[in-house]
């Protein structure tokens, strides 16, 4: 009987320790499979984001401003799903928070990708540059915000943010010295179907011919679907369709102790031609931490009625972190019809 129990005993010892070391397994394969999970992801997906805010004077008689304000609160996310095959997703938070892009791309060759989805209109040299790395706090020119629909400043096209859902076809060419994107596109602008049975062509071509300069020209040809009327254009109807052509050559260069940017855009809605340029410089200062900002920024939404504006920029920012700045800002705003006014802004910016 003793002989019976003892070896009782063995046995259900040899089962526990078999379990006990069956469950240490599960837990390490578990572990393990966690985190190699946690590391792919951490490889694979990379999360980045921005918030601009400060604070805005105006006295305009019209739209007297005085103000804190936040302008922008980005957050961004890419996922690589292969080596060549990438997601891309963006969100404001700001505002009125919506969904600013989200695509899919895949890289066949250096000279060759391709895009689908909503992004950037790949229109003149501003539009498709993030606000973080823009000079001016108001982001693009008159003309760009104007003629690409990011601010809606033209009521006829809407506040679009420069973005649209479509198809692109990008690369670069002769080890970088040109690049060029081009797009079929809804033409209506983001979160919406397309208004109307047409498609808007958009092409863009950057030549690198120096280190130091580069030389862009883009177009959009399409017809646009009016979301609402304007003072500029009163023989367009909301719902009409109207031809919506625009075109824009300009250039960048970058030194060491200086960056410039210029650019004339054109464009045609139904009748109406409008045209706008600008030269926007950034001279770094004290090691390359300091900038001194100045731009020229002329637009005429209507060149037959002299409908027309010219803002002169002056101020100067301070990275006093790697992508994070301050700015301060005045603009004296000089209207053909109408008084001048003055505009006074401050923005901090943290990105990480």
């Amino acid at each position: 009987m003793r002989k019976l129990l003892i070896l009782w005993f063995a046995c259900i010892f040899m089962v526990t320790a078999s379990a006990q070391d069956k469950q240490e397994d599960e837990k390490k394969s578990q572990a393990m499979t966690l985190t190699h999970i946690v590391n792919t992801l951490k490889e694979r997906i990379t999360l980045e984001g921005y918030i601009q805010m400060g604070y805005t004077y105006n006295d305009q008689p019209t739209s007297k401003t005085n103000t804190f304000d936040i302008k922008r609160a980005i957050l961004m996310a890419r996922g690589r799903i292969t080596d060549r095959w990438s997601c891309y997703f963006m969100y404001s938070l700001a505002n009125s928070p919506k969904l600013l892009e989200m695509y899919t791309e895949y890289h066949f060759l250096p000279e060759i990708g391709v895009r689908i989805g909503q992004f950037k209109t790949m229109y003149s040299i501003e539009n498709p540059m993030s606000p973080s790395a823009l000079e001016l706090i108001n982001v693009n020119s008159q003309a760009a915000n104007y003629l690409a629909g990011y601010n809606g400043s033209d009521p006829l096209y809407g506040s679009t943010t420069g973005r649209d859902i479509g198809l692109m076809i990008y690369g670069d060419l002769l080890k970088s010295l040109l690049s060029y994107k081009v797009a079929v596109m809804n033409g209506q602008g983001i979160n919406l179907k397309d208004g109307n049975n047409q498609k808007d062509i958009v092409g863009n071509l950057m030549i690198n011919p120096l280190k130091w300069l580069s030389v862009n020209g883009s177009f959009v040809k399409g017809k646009g679907c009016a979301v609402a009327t304007s003072d500029v254009n009163p023989d367009i109807q909301v719902g009409d369709s109207y031809t919506r052509n625009r075109w824009s050559t300009g250039f960048k260069i970058k030194l060491k102790q200086l960056d410039l940017r210029s650019e004339y855009l054109a464009g045609k809605d139904g009748s109406v031609k409008s045209q706008g340029y600008y030269a926007t410089t950034n001279i770094h200062l004290v090691s390359n931490k300091v900038d001194l900002i100045a731009s020229y920024d002329h637009l005429n939404k209507n060149k037959a009625k002299e409908n027309k504006q010219t803002n002169y920029i002056a101020g100067l920012q301070w990275w006093f972190y790697p992508k994070c700045r301050l700015q301060v800002q005045y603009t004296y705003c000089d209207p053909h019809l109408g008084e001048s006014s003055n505009l006074l802004q401050t923005q901090v910016q943290v990105r990480f």
